[in-house]
């Protein structure tokens, strides 16, 4: 069975995220950039799965630059087996990047498709779902624990209320959580054998799918910093402060 692992490249989780002088987004020149944390535990999830001998290969994916090639290298070495870039210098939106995804899927026919739930840039947590509603797949999202087995995939999933667990016949969309694993680290061999392994370029285009965006933004402005807390030593003193200087006691 084949599972693909859809990617993202983002700004690195340890970058303060700077706004663009002209307001028009986040600024990505000179930034360093990584896999959407999210995405590295998909991609552990799936070689997870091929060393047990539930997988036969892993295809990972993504939507992005040129430089994305970085990422996909990486998911290849930490064990994805080949890899496709369906290159875009321009914003793609979830609902595209999910018609792309289906596209790929068409052609691959996964058994799997992991994901990570959302990514830390846009944290819109959409194209796994998406993902599911065009291609007529189950779906499992926020996944804590994964068990494939008979056509089948066990997911424990984590909601408001604790955990739920939730059986889909496979081909089904699986997207991750923090709790489902820790990813590993790269060996140097690992890394070298990636840079051999085979690498599709591709665009939109060549799916057919309209990537042009259904939503514009106007304007991106960074927050307002807070003022930093104080302590109070006593129920009075906290009921002196909110009463006459947040204001907010009658």
């Amino acid at each position: 069975m084949k599972a693909l692992v859809a990617v993202k490249r983002v700004v690195d989780y340890n970058v303060k995220v700077r706004v663009k002088a002209d307001q028009t987004g986040v600024e990505l020149a000179n930034v360093k950039m990584a896999m959407n944390p999210f995405c590295e535990i998909a991609v552990e999830e799936a070689v997870r799965l091929k060393e047990q001998g539930v997988i036969t290969e892993i295809i990972a994916v993504t939507v992005g630059p040129e430089a994305a090639q970085e990422q996909l290298r990486g998911a290849m070495a930490l064990g994805a087996d080949s890899a496709i870039l369906i290159k875009s210098d321009e914003e793609v939106q979830p609902l595209a990047v999910a018609r792309l995804l289906k596209a790929v899927c068409d052609q691959v026919q996964p058994g799997l498709i992991i994901m990570g739930k959302q990514a830390i840039d846009g944290d819109n947590n959409q194209t796994g779902q998406m993902l599911a509603a065009l291609a007529g797949y189950a779906q499992a999202t926020f996944a804590s624990k994964l068990v494939v087995a008979d056509g089948k995939a066990q997911v424990t999933r984590e909601i408001d209320g604790g955990l739920q667990t939730i059986e889909v016949n496979l081909p089904a969309v699986v997207t991750t959580d923090l709790r489902l694993n820790e990813p590993r680290y790269a060996s140097l061999p690992n890394i070298m054998k990636a840079k051999k392994k085979p690498l599709t370029v591709t665009t939109a285009g060549d799916y057919g799918v309209d990537v042009t965006p259904s939503i514009k933004t106007l304007k991106v402005a960074a927050p307002k910093e807070r003022q930093a807390g104080i302590k109070v030593k006593t129920v009075a003193e906290l009921v002196e402060k909110l009463k006459n200087e947040a204001k907010v006691l009658g």
